[in-house]
C-alpha cells in the first residue's frame, strides 16, 4: 500500500520507512512538521497516513488536526494517529466522525512490529485499531455510567472490541465459542443503549464514540 508519514523525529520517521518498505509498502512522502502533512497527503493521496499527533512548530495537536481536514477533503482517508502518551481527548476528536479507517496506537507499538503492521492494514482496510491502553484509560476513567453494569466478560469484550478485534479473535484470546462471543455483544450493546451490529469497526466507533464522549463525573 502507498503511505504518507508525520514525525518529526527523524530516527523514527526513518525508522518506519525502513519497516514498511521491508514490508513490501510504498512510502511516498515524508513529512517533518504540521505543515508539510496537508500538501504530502494531497499530492500523493496515499492509500493511510500514519501521522504523529504533535508536530513542529507548536507541538500540540498539528498532526491531529492534519487528520481531521484530511479525511473532510478526502473521505474515507485511513488515519494511523501516534502518540508520545494516552492522551484522551485526541482519541475521542479523531472517532467523533463515527467513520471507519481510524487507529490510535502509542508510539511504543512500532517496535512491535507485528502489532504494527496488523494495526496499519487493519486501519487501511478501513477497519479500527486503538492501543490497548488507550482503551483501558477510556474504560477506567468512567464512573456511575452505563459501564458499571457489564459483567466482568463483558467488559473484556468490549475491550478486544474496542481494539479492532473480530468475534473469531475474540473467541481465541478468551478461550470461548464465537457463539458466546455473539451474545456478549449483544448484551453490551443493550446496556449501553447502542443498537446490535455485526458490521465490524462500525460496531467499534459506536462504542467508542459513546465512551468517548461519556461526560467525566
Amino acid at each position: 500500500m502507498r503511505v504518507v508519514i508525520a514525525e518529526d523525529n527523524a530516527l523514527l520517521r526513518e525508522g518506519m520507512v525502513l519497516l514498511l518498505t521491508s514490508a513490501g509498502h510504498e512510502v511516498v512522502a515524508v513529512a517533518g512538521s504540521g505543515p508539510e502533512i496537508m500538501p504530502a497527503v494531497l499530492d500523493h493521496r496515499p492509500d493511510i497516513a500514519v501521522l504523529d499527533v504533535r508536530m513542529p512548530p507548536g507541538f500540540r495537536d498539528e498532526g491531529l488536526r492534519a487528520a481531521l481536514e484530511a479525511r473532510q477533503r478526502m473521505p474515507g482517508l485511513p488515519v494511523l494517529m501516534l502518540s508520545q502518551y494516552v492522551e484522551e481527548s485526541y482519541a475521542g476528536e479523531l472517532l467523533a466522525g463515527g467513520a471507519g479507517g481510524v487507529g490510535y496506537l502509542l508510539k511504543d507499538r512500532v517496535g512491535r512490529v507485528d502489532e504494527f503492521l496488523d494495526a496499519l492494514e487493519r486501519v487501511a482496510a478501513g477497519g479500527t485499531a486503538l492501543d490497548p491502553e488507550v482503551v483501558t484509560e477510556l474504560l477506567t476513567r468512567r464512573r456511575d455510567s452505563p459501564l458499571d453494569s457489564l459483567t466482568p466478560r463483558e467488559h473484556e469484550v468490549l475491550t478486544l472490541m474496542a481494539e479492532g478485534h473480530d468475534n473469531a479473535t475474540i473467541a481465541r484470546t478468551l478461550v470461548v465459542t464465537e457463539r458466546a462471543v455473539h451474545k456478549h455483544i449483544g448484551n453490551v450493546f443493550q446496556k449501553l443503549a447502542l443498537p446490535p451490529s455485526d458490521s465490524g469497526h462500525r460496531r467499534v466507533l459506536a462504542v467508542l464514540t459513546y465512551l468517548a464522549h461519556t461526560p467525566h463525573t
